[in-house]
C-alpha cells in the first residue's frame, strides 16, 4: 500500500491514500476542527458473558471480587458503582456501558495489580486531580491485562499501563477536557515501561498525550487521536510498530525522541498547526522506516534534529504523501544518512528547508514525484530525463534567517525566486538533487472521494 501517489507522479494504492484523498477534500470545505467522534460510535457494546456472577447496583465491588473464585467473570448492572477499586485477583470484570465505576474525586479509579485480570466494556468516570500521583481512571501494574471498550471521562490521567508485559488496550474511547491549555491536561493512553503490548482500535480525544516512554517491542495499531498535543510521544524506546493510525487536529502528530529501530507505515498525520505544528517529528532517533503515510496540511510534515544520532543508524522514509504543508521536510543536523524514496510532493510552500542554511545533497534522494519540476520524460518510463535540482532563494533566506517567515505568502519573496530564476548573479545554493524523479499523473477519475 502506498500514500505517495497522492498528487504528481504516482500511481497508487492503499488506506493511506484514500485518508490523503478524503481529508484534501475536507480541508478544502471544513472548518478548522475535526468533526466529532460520538460515543457510540466508537464504542460497540461487548455481549454480556454467558456465565458470571452479577453485582447489583450498592453492592461492594471490593468484596465481589474478594469473595470470587479465581478467573470469576462479574457482571455489573446498569447503575453507578462507587470507586476506587483494586483488583488483586485474577478475574474478569465486565458491565454495559451504563454500568459506571465512579470515581470519589481522589486517587485513581481502578487500580488492576493481578496478571490475566480484564476489564470489559463499563464507564469509568472520573479520577482525582493530582498530577504529582499521576490520578487515573485505570492504572495497570500486572502482567497480560486486557482493556476493552472502555469508557474513560472526566480524569485527569485516562489508561495508564505501568511496568507491565502483554498488555492489550483495545477499543476503548478516551475523553480529556477537550478545552483550556493543552499542557495542563493529562495524557490519554500512556505506557511506561511497558513491552510487548498492544494498543489497538482505541480513540483519545481531546486529551494531552499519549506516551510511549521506556517501553519497546509494542504495536499500536488503528488508533484515533485528535484534538491533544501529542498524539504519540515516543522517549527511549525502540523496536515499536506504529501502523494504521489516525493523528488529526493536533500540534504534533508524532514525536520520537532516542529511540531505534520503529517502523511507522500506513498513517495519516494531519493538520498539525501552529508554529510548533509538525506532523512527524524525530530528535537523536535512527533506524526508523517511514513508509506509506499520508503528510497532509501539516506546518511541518517531518522535522529532524540530529536523526539519526549513532554513526551506523540509517532512516528511511519511502512512499509517503506530503500535501500542503508549509514546510514538507525541515531538517537540523541531519543532512546524512537519510533517505528519500519514491515519496510524493505537492502544494507545499517549501518541499525542504535545512536550518541555518546548508543544504541536503548528502541525502539519498531518488524516485521522489515534486510537484514543481519543470523536466521531461522523454522515453516515456515514467521518471525524468534530467535530474530534479531544489532550488530556492526564498526557501534559503528563510532557512538561515527565520524571522524572514513573517513574509511567506506575501509578493515579496516571490519576487525573490522569480529575480533568482531570471538572473544567474542572484542563483540560490542547490538544497537537493533527485537525479531520478518521477514523472506523471494520477488518474484522478478512478478515485471517489465522496
Amino acid at each position: 500500500m502506498s500514500a505517495a501517489g497522492v498528487g504528481r507522479g504516482l500511481r497508487v494504492h492503499g488506506r493511506s491514500f484514500i485518508c490523503a484523498l478524503l481529508l484534501f477534500v475536507a480541508t478544502s470545505c471544513a472548518d478548522d476542527a475535526a468533526p466529532p467522534l460520538s460515543e457510540e460510535a466508537a464504542l460497540a457494546s461487548l455481549p454480556r458473558p454467558v456465565e458470571c456472577v452479577t453485582v447489583e447496583v450498592g453492592a461492594s465491588l471490593e468484596a465481589a471480587i474478594g469473595g470470587a473464585e479465581e478467573g470469576a467473570t462479574l457482571c455489573l448492572e446498569p447503575g453507578s458503582h462507587p470507586g476506587p477499586l483494586t483488583i488483586s485477583k485474577r478475574v474478569t470484570l465486565w458491565g454495559p456501558r451504563d454500568a459506571i465505576i465512579l470515581s470519589t474525586g481522589e486517587g485513581t479509579t481502578i487500580e488492576i495489580e493481578a496478571d490475566g485480570s480484564e476489564l470489559l466494556g463499563l464507564t469509568v468516570d472520573g479520577s482525582g486531580g493530582r498530577f504529582d500521583t499521576l490520578d487515573a481512571a485505570v492504572h495497570v501494574v500486572a502482567d497480560d491485562v486486557r482493556v476493552e471498550r472502555v469508557l474513560v471521562r472526566n480524569a485527569a490521567f485516562g489508561l495508564l499501563v505501568e511496568k507491565a508485559n502483554r498488555a492489550t488496550i483495545v477499543d476503548n474511547l478516551v475523553r480529556g477536557p477537550d478545552q483550556g491549555p493543552l499542557g495542563l491536561r493529562g495524557d490519554g493512553i500512556r505506557l511506561w515501561e511497558t513491552r510487548h503490548s498492544e494498543i489497538r482500535g482505541n480513540h483519545v480525544i481531546g486529551c494531552r498525550d499519549m506516551v510511549i516512554w521506556y517501553s519497546s517491542n509494542n504495536r499500536l495499531v488503528d488508533n484515533t487521536v485528535v484534538r491533544s498535543r501529542y498524539g504519540t510521544h515516543f522517549m527511549y524506546s525502540h523496536g515499536n510498530v506504529v501502523e494504521g493510525n489516525k493523528y488529526v487536529d493536533n500540534v504534533v502528530g508524532i514525536f520520537i525522541m532516542y529511540s531505534r529501530n520503529l517502523t511507522l507505515r500506513d498513517n495519516l498525520l494531519a493538520r498539525s498547526s501552529g508554529p510548533g505544528g509538525m506532523g512527524l517529528g524525530i530528535k537523536e532517533s535512527g533506524n526508523l522506516t517511514v513508509s506509506n503515510n499520508a503528510f497532509i496540511a501539516n506546518t511541518k510534515g517531518v522535522y529532524m534534529d540530529t536523526a539519526p544520532l549513532e554513526p551506523d543508524d540509517y532512516n528511511t522514509f519511502e512512499n509517503n504523501a506530503f500535501f500542503h504543508s508549509e514546510v514538507a521536510v525541515l531538517m537540523h543536523s541531519s543532512e546524512k544518512r537519510n533517505a528519500f524514496i519514491g515519496n510524493t510532493f505537492v502544494s507545499n510552500h517549501s518541499q525542504l528547508q535545512v536550518e541555518g542554511g546548508g543544504n541536503a545533497l548528502a541525502v539519498d534522494w531518488n524516485g521522489n514525484s515534486f510537484d514543481d519540476y519543470v523536466g521531461y520524460d522523454m522515453d516515456a518510463d515514467g521518471f525524468g530525463d534530467i535530474p530534479y535540482e531544489l532550488r530556492r532563494l526564498s526557501s534559503q533566506l528563510e532557512s538561515t534567517y527565520p524571522q524572514l517567515q513573517f513574509f511567506r505568502g506575501a509578493i515579496t519573496l516571490g519576487l525573490l525566486d522569480a529575480i533568482s530564476s531570471l538572473f544567474p548573479m542572484m542563483k540560490p545554493e542547490t538544497t537537493l538533487i533527485d537525479p531520478r524523479p518521477r514523472v506523471g499523473a494520477v488518474d484522478w477519475q478512478a478515485l471517489d472521494a465522496r
